[in-house]
């Protein structure tokens, strides 16, 4: 059986359109987080027109924003990111929030057949948080790009046959 060859990762997204929507809760992590995966896009050669960045309440509203982003931009977009910060509380709100919104955003990538880019933190403290929007840990929005844009050359290259 081949094995995956890592410098075949492919990170070009000239004329690649992306839809962001960032989670607004806790501005202090999903700002850096936001500006991570701005900056890999442009850096892998995107262009400024070809990013579109809609802003959410909290988490619970990235699913529905990604959803109204599918359906009203034209052309519709190569793939989507999504942005946010949950952390851990007193009770288990943290749990079900994000449950139900990562499953959702990964039956929202099968649906449409899209990449869905998934750069929700899901933390202990803010301390971990911030450590993963930029921090010691590097920067998970920056990651969930360049995954979106790796996957898109990967499902545009589709064919039968072993990869060489």
């Amino acid at each position: 059986m081949p094995q995956y060859n890592q410098n075949r990762a492919t990170h070009d997204a000239s004329g690649v359109r992306i839809a962001v929507a960032v989670a607004m809760y806790h501005p202090e992590v999903v700002g850096p987080l936001e500006q991570g995966a701005c900056d890999a896009f442009l850096e892998a050669g995107g262009s400024r027109t070809h990013l579109c960045i809609m802003p959410c309440a909290g988490a619970w509203e990235l699913p529905s924003a990604l959803a109204a982003m599918q359906d009203r931009l034209e052309p519709t977009p190569d793939a989507f990111v999504a942005l946010g910060c949950v952390i851990k509380g007193d009770t288990s709100h943290d749990r079900w929030i994000t449950g139900a919104v990562c499953s959702e955003l990964a039956g929202l990538s099968v649906r449409l057949a899209t990449p869905v880019g998934m750069g929700i933190l899901t933390c202990d403290t803010m301390e971990q948080a911030r450590e993963r929007s930029g921090g010691a840990r590097g920067n998970k929005g920056r990651e969930a790009m360049l995954a979106v844009i790796q996957q898109i050359h990967e499902a545009n290259d589709l064919q039968w046959g072993l990869r060489q």
